[in-house]
């Protein structure tokens, strides 16, 4: 098998699922791509690459790691190298995504009303109750349309005989989307031919997509109903993809200091009076939403927004409370919830998973510390991680710790090998394990799914961990067209 020169120094692992290669050679996919990066010198690799880095740093295209003492924002780390997608691939994908968000927003209409799910023991009450992202807050409120999670990020990866397993799901504020977008824009600037010549699936429609669900959401008596954008403000990670977001739809974004509650109503303050608000896009967590209602303490929500949104006179996307539905120890159940609300079997498979509170799955990962991913239950952005086979011993034995005295609050799930895409890395091709988040928007008219998504890439080599807060980047995703 002779390959083409730009892989010479491609080393694909075994037992991962290399996205650019085969046993047999390049993948069909790939070959219009590789023939293209065939006929560009080094000089033009770089150019191209640093072009990208310039383009990232214009545009602000930014996230914040909390934990980071040199600085607050960094510049998104970019590979201009796509991750490839088949249409016949995508379209598994679209409706494992689907049946899954279908079963889940059933799973919260049921948990908030009758519970059906709990009385047949399928879910056990103890989880549900013991979630500390249950809003009990919520029970009984009818949320408009019964749609819960309106926007969702569900994170798959390809273990190594191709298959696509979900990771978790993403139903309270999702983050990313705008990364896809940019990426896209910035893969039209540097290969300008290749998408067009590809027959690559268009991701631009996201922002048309979500403000046309976001305003049929409002009350039908409403001609001309105001959707705003609630951001918790500058220092927020995902701050730049809020005033992308904003833009993108044409719609205010506005603090939670812009926004006023009078008799059950929210308005928008403005230099001409208050005006009534029909739809609010929230990016503040639930607890900070109301400090009339959570966090007494809060100062990025809105005093009595709760009470307006129970009686129906706003609509506010995500719903409350649906961290129940994503929590990792609840994970495990989605395919029962599948088979229970729509008497199917699951389209994409969950990666096996361990409840630590049950004293058997504690003694058997305890004994295999080092094949497993330890997780706290409520934690997101790579945080509250424990990577088996790169911990010290002293690592295990905290966690083992921490565990024995909060069991309810870990999950564990064997090491699965993350699936290789080709990085343009040190001036060659190098191999650096991905994972896929599709944005799904629900809406009265039912699921899209733009065909697309983050890929999320670990930079570093070896690495498993693709979140930027953990050092890692990503890259333009192409589904290609039929």
């Amino acid at each position: 098998m002779t390959l083409p020169k730009i892989l010479e120094s491609y080393h694909t692992q075994s037992k991962v699922w290399d996205e650019l290669m085969s046993q047999t050679g390049v993948r069909e996919s790939y070959l219009q791509l590789v023939k293209t990066l065939e006929g560009l010198s080094a000089e033009e690799m770089g150019n191209k690459d640093e072009l990208a880095k310039k383009l990232f740093m214009t545009q602000g295209i930014t996230f914040t790691v909390y934990s980071d003492n040199e600085g607050v924002e960094k510049i998104f780390p970019f590979d201009i190298i796509p991750r490839i997608i088949e249409a016949k691939e995508w379209a598994i994908i679209e409706a494992g995504v689907k049946q899954r968000l279908r079963a889940l927003n059933i799973f919260l209409k049921d948990v908030y009303h009758q519970q059906f799910i709990i009385k047949d023991g399928i879910v056990p009450a103890k989880l549900i109750y013991s979630c500390p992202l249950f809003l009990r807050e919520m029970m009984n409120v009818n949320v408009p349309f019964d749609i819960y999670s309106h926007i969702s990020g569900i994170d798959l990866i390809r273990d190594a005989d191709g298959s696509f397993y979900v990771l978790e799901d993403n139903l309270r504020t999702p983050s990313g989307v705008s990364y896809m977008l940019e990426n896209r824009s910035i893969t039209f600037r540097i290969f300008p031919d290749l998408i067009p010549s590809n027959n690559v699936r268009r991701v631009i429609e996201y922002p048309s997509l979500l403000l046309k669900n976001l305003l049929g959401l409002a009350n039908r008596q409403t001609s001309n109903p105001t959707v705003v954008l609630l951001t918790p403000g500058v220092y927020n990670s995902a701050y730049f993809e809020h005033t992308t977001l904003a833009r993108l739809m044409g719609i205010e974004l506005v603090e939670g200091r812009d926004l006023v509650v009078e008799n059950h109503h929210v308005y928008m303050k403005t230099t001409s009076g208050l005006q009534k608000v029909d739809v609010i896009y929230r990016r503040v967590d639930d607890e900070f939403i109301d400090p009339l209602t959570f966090r007494p303490d809060s100062i990025l929500g809105v005093p009595g927004i709760y009470w307006a949104y129970r009686k129906g006179n706003v609509a506010i996307v995500n719903a409350m409370g649906n961290g129940v539905a994503d929590d990792k120890a609840v994970y495990s159940y989605v395919p029962d919830m599948i088979r229970y609300y729509l008497n199917e079997e699951p389209i994409l498979k969950n990666v096996p998973t361990y409840e630590l509170n049950v004293p058997e799955n504690r003694s058997m990962v305890f004994a295999n510390m080092g094949n497993m991913v330890i997780k706290k239950t409520n934690e997101s952005g790579g945080y509250g991680m424990l990577m088996g086979n790169k911990a010290t011993e002293e690592e295990m034995e905290e966690y083992k710790k921490a565990i024995l005295e909060d069991p309810r609050n870990f999950i564990a799930q064997p090491i699965i090998n993350l699936s290789s895409s080709p990085c343009y890395i040190d001036g060659k091709l190098q191999p650096r394990r991905v994972d896929l988040r599709p944005f799904a928007l629900y809406g009265p008219d039912g699921i899209n799914i733009v065909p697309g998504g983050l890929t999320r890439v670990a930079l570093r080599e070896g690495s498993l961990v693709v979140n930027s807060s953990q050092g890692g980047g990503s890259k333009d995703t192409w589904v290609l067209g039929d």
